[in-house]
């Protein structure tokens, strides 16, 4: 037998076969014809026990030689199959830079964050500094030093969450601006908003949540008086409801204020004059606020002959609800997005 014919014959055969193969299953059909254990190349082992034993080394080396070859022509067909395919993935996901772009739909700040956000600008514009402080606080800081001692009957304006007998969930960020007097060691100036989430014992419904948000200030110097004290609050009426609001202060009470006044602005509805919005008063309530009583100053370290201060708390929701017409306070937390993109 000539040998080398007959590998030629077989390597023809297979390049041509080669030709033809369009996937990697067909490329495995070829592969298991010429190179398989019942492929023509190993059939012709067969061959070799009726060789002379000086023709058999040649032989068979012939033979391991033309399966390298043949194995190396299928591995240069793979790897073309590969190359190929990876051109024609590219073509088909090639983008055109050309058309217009998709239109992406992108979301906001919540509404109540867009109102902290324009009430610190506004302090910031005026010289306050941000504070915050922990949601749990200690019954000392939350009441104690606000003039709420144990057993005080103003503490039921406030039904709390206690999680332990001195440790609740703060019912106002009152605290910290005993927290930032105590820091200033009764010395200095105080000049701070202090925004958070503040928690109370309340049955939800239109109007009340058992969690909401609060911004309070808090100023504390030498020469403070309720004229600065209405100047800041009218400020602020201005800022969120138009530069042509006024606002109107009544005497009320609070423990850690004396005096105390709640803080109303005329009516956007009915600029003033009167409508079934506001009662027909022409004013809306807004905030609570006063000067800061001088057991709260002596609890936190200062001298209420040498300083004087004022201080006011404005619920965020309420804020929001008056701005934009808001009826249901649960509104903010459903997380409906048709309600939150309202407020672009």
């Amino acid at each position: 037998m000539d040998i080398k014919a007959r590998i030629k014959e077989l390597e023809t055969a297979l390049t041509s076969a080669l030709k033809n193969v369009k996937d990697q299953n067909d490329l495995q059909k070829v592969k298991s014809k010429f190179l398989g254990k019942k492929a023509d190349i190993s059939k012709l082992m067969q061959h070799m026990k009726d060789l002379p034993n000086d023709e058999k080394p040649r032989f068979g080396q012939a033979i391991n030689e033309a399966k390298q070859q043949f194995h190396q022509l299928i591995e240069n067909k793979k790897e073309a199959l590969k190359t190929e395919a990876i051109k024609e993935q590219l073509k088909s996901e090639t983008i055109d830079v050309t058309l217009d772009a998709p239109d992406f739909s992108f979301g906001q700040t919540h509404s109540l964050s867009q109102i902290i956000d324009s009430i610190e600008d506004l302090f910031i514009g005026m010289g306050y500094t941000i504070k915050e402080g922990p949601e749990i606080e200690s019954d000392e800081m939350n009441f104690e030093k606000l003039n709420l001692p144990k057993d005080h009957p103003a503490r039921d304006m406030q039904d709390s969450l206690y999680i332990k007998p001195d440790t609740l969930l703060r019912t106002h960020t009152s605290p910290v601006q005993v927290r930032t007097m105590l820091e200033m060691g009764g010395k200095k100036p105080v000049k701070i908003i202090c925004p958070g989430k503040v928690y109370r014992r309340d049955d939800d419904d239109a109007t009340h949540s058992h969690q909401f948000m609060q911004i309070e200030g808090l100023v504390v110097d030498k020469h403070t008086t309720m004229s600065d004290l209405k100047g800041t609050l009218l400020e602020v009426a201005r800022h969120m409801f138009g530069p042509d609001r006024e606002i109107r202060l009544r005497p009320s009470y609070f423990p850690f204020t004396e005096p105390s006044v709640e803080v109303d602005v005329t009516c956007k509805n009915c600029d003033g004059k009167g409508c079934q919005i506001c009662k027909q008063t022409g004013y809306i309530e807004i905030l609570g606020a006063g000067m800061v009583n001088d057991k709260v100053l002596k609890a936190s370290g200062y001298d209420p002959r040498v300083y004087q201060g004022f201080a006011f708390g404005i619920g965020v929701e309420r804020l929001a609800m008056l701005k934009y017409g808001i009826e249901d306070i649960r509104h903010f937390y459903t997380n409906d997005l048709r309600f939150n993109k309202q407020f672009k």
